[in-house]
């Protein structure tokens, strides 16, 4: 497959650039608002789905292991995460967000307003088609 570099795609590209600009710019901004860093807020999010292991962590983060065995250590002096034995492999140490920390993560999230009013205006069938082909960009749908 041969890759076009023309005026649209460029465009493309930018336009995306700036949406994901101007989402970790609010994402930063709400998590300060929880007294949280960003990483903190991405790992809590993370915790919040399931218990993780830590090397896992580093590899969604595409960070050092040490990075997220610091960022966990905060989270746990604050009482959002928790660590705990692999029940499938007592060898493995599993992060997890705690009661409070599943809380603090949705609220979070709700804060998120970026986007969320500009494709409420799309329709259903403009938000399908929008999500498709950001799933095909992304090389999940054939």
């Amino acid at each position: 497959m041969t890759s076009r570099i023309d005026p649209l795609t460029l465009e493309v590209v930018e336009l995306i650039g700036t949406i994901v600009a101007r989402y970790h710019e609010e994402y930063e901004e709400a998590a300060a608002k929880h007294a949280l860093t960003g990483a903190q807020a991405r790992v809590l999010g993370l915790l919040s789905r399931a218990p993780t292991p830590m090397r896992r962590l580093a590899q969604q983060l595409k960070c050092e292991p040490s990075n997220v065995t610091g960022i966990v250590d905060r989270l746990e002096a604050r009482g959002l995460a928790e660590r705990r034995l692999d029940p499938a492999d007592r060898r493995v140490k599993l992060a997890a967000a705690t009661e409070a920390g599943r809380e603090t993560s949705a609220q979070l999230r709700g804060s998120l307003g970026f986007a969320r009013e500009p494709l409420a205006e799309l329709s259903d069938e403009e938000r399908t088609v929008l999500r498709d082909l950001l799933k095909r960009v992304l090389g999940d749908v054939p």
